[in-house]
């Protein structure tokens, strides 16, 4: 869990360095299997999270040189602004270190 809350609060060298060479990504507005430099690009230092909390819903480890985890996330935008999704993400082991090759988010409603 601690890569994957980095995932929110670093910025594109830390992308760079735990993204697979080919990571698909599944958004609400969009899903696409892209390289690793494409996925770094889209991070903006300036744009980060704040605030974030993760809740651990699930993993799963078929085999040991992949794990597929499952939490809850919520956190505030560079502008302010709440933000609240179930996450999943997956990643393989390549050389000793764990690199993403899956990630996917959807948005869930603010607690009433």
């Amino acid at each position: 869990m601690a890569i994957e809350r980095s995932f929110w609060t670093q910025g594109p060298k830390f992308y760079r360095d735990n993204v697979d060479d080919e990571c698909l990504l599944a958004f609400p507005q969009m899903a696409s299997v892209m390289s690793n430099s494409a996925v770094a690009a889209t991070v903006k230092d300036d744009e980060r999270w704040h605030d974030v909390e993760i809740e651990p819903k699930g993993l799963v480890e078929p085999i040991s040189s992949l794990a597929i985890i499952t939490y809850e996330a919520s956190a505030t935008a560079h502008d302010g602004k709440p933000y609240k999704a179930l996450v999943s993400s997956g990643y393989v082991k390549r050389q000793g270190s764990w690199k993403m090759a899956f990630h996917q988010q959807t948005p869930l409603p603010p607690k009433q």
